[in-house]
Protein backbone atom coordinates (compact mmCIF):
# COMPACT_ATOMS: atom_id res chain seq x y z
CA UNK A 1 0.00 0.00 0.00
CA UNK A 2 1.11 3.28 -1.17
CA UNK A 3 1.75 6.12 1.64
CA UNK A 4 0.07 9.48 0.56
CA UNK A 5 2.43 11.99 1.57
CA UNK A 6 1.08 15.88 1.55
CA UNK A 7 1.84 18.21 -1.10
CA UNK A 8 4.26 21.21 0.46
CA UNK A 9 2.91 24.05 -1.37
CA UNK A 10 5.35 26.71 -2.31
CA UNK A 11 4.47 30.17 0.32
CA UNK A 12 5.30 33.72 -1.77
CA UNK A 13 7.56 34.38 0.67
CA UNK A 14 9.49 31.10 -0.75
CA UNK A 15 9.27 32.03 -4.04
CA UNK A 16 10.38 35.58 -3.35
CA UNK A 17 13.75 34.17 -1.59
CA UNK A 18 14.41 31.67 -4.23
CA UNK A 19 14.29 33.89 -6.53
CA UNK A 20 16.14 37.16 -4.69
CA UNK A 21 18.78 34.35 -4.75
CA UNK A 22 19.03 33.50 -8.54
CA UNK A 23 18.92 37.31 -9.18
CA UNK A 24 22.03 37.87 -6.81
CA UNK A 25 24.05 34.86 -8.06
CA UNK A 26 23.28 36.36 -11.81
CA UNK A 27 23.83 40.31 -11.32
CA UNK A 28 26.91 40.32 -8.53
CA UNK A 29 29.33 38.82 -11.01
CA UNK A 30 27.96 40.65 -14.03
CA UNK A 31 28.30 44.29 -12.15
CA UNK A 32 31.86 43.22 -10.69
CA UNK A 33 33.19 42.00 -14.39
CA UNK A 34 31.90 45.14 -15.89
CA UNK A 35 32.68 47.56 -13.92
CA UNK A 36 36.37 46.13 -13.40
CA UNK A 37 37.09 45.97 -17.25
CA UNK A 38 35.40 49.12 -17.55
CA UNK A 39 38.00 50.40 -14.93
CA UNK A 40 40.92 49.29 -16.28
CA UNK A 41 40.66 49.49 -19.99
CA UNK A 42 38.33 52.59 -19.62
CA UNK A 43 36.53 51.86 -22.32
CA UNK A 44 32.71 51.24 -22.07
CA UNK A 45 31.85 48.51 -24.91
CA UNK A 46 35.04 46.57 -23.07
CA UNK A 47 32.90 46.20 -20.17
CA UNK A 48 29.59 46.05 -21.82
CA UNK A 49 31.29 43.09 -23.68
CA UNK A 50 32.76 41.69 -20.61
CA UNK A 51 30.11 41.46 -18.36
CA UNK A 52 27.87 39.88 -21.29
CA UNK A 53 30.24 37.17 -21.26
CA UNK A 54 29.70 36.37 -17.86
CA UNK A 55 25.96 37.25 -17.83
CA UNK A 56 25.58 34.41 -20.27
CA UNK A 57 28.21 32.10 -18.23
CA UNK A 58 26.28 32.88 -14.64
CA UNK A 59 22.58 32.42 -16.57
CA UNK A 60 24.26 28.83 -17.53
CA UNK A 61 25.43 28.25 -14.00
CA UNK A 62 22.48 29.22 -11.68
CA UNK A 63 20.22 27.13 -14.41
CA UNK A 64 22.13 24.28 -13.39
CA UNK A 65 22.03 25.37 -9.37
CA UNK A 66 18.34 25.94 -9.92
CA UNK A 67 17.57 22.24 -11.63
CA UNK A 68 19.62 20.67 -8.51
CA UNK A 69 18.63 22.35 -5.76
CA UNK A 70 15.12 24.15 -5.89
CA UNK A 71 13.25 21.45 -8.10
CA UNK A 72 10.99 18.61 -6.75
CA UNK A 73 11.88 15.45 -7.72
CA UNK A 74 9.33 12.13 -8.42
CA UNK A 75 10.37 9.78 -5.49
CA UNK A 76 9.95 6.23 -6.44
CA UNK A 77 7.97 4.83 -3.87
CA UNK A 78 6.91 0.85 -4.09
CA UNK A 79 7.01 -2.41 -2.12
CA UNK A 80 8.77 -5.23 -3.06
Amino acid sequence: MLAEHPVKKLTMTDIAAKGSLIAILISVPTLVVFFAIWTISDDLIYGAVGGLITNFITLGISFKIVSKKFTKKPKDDFEL
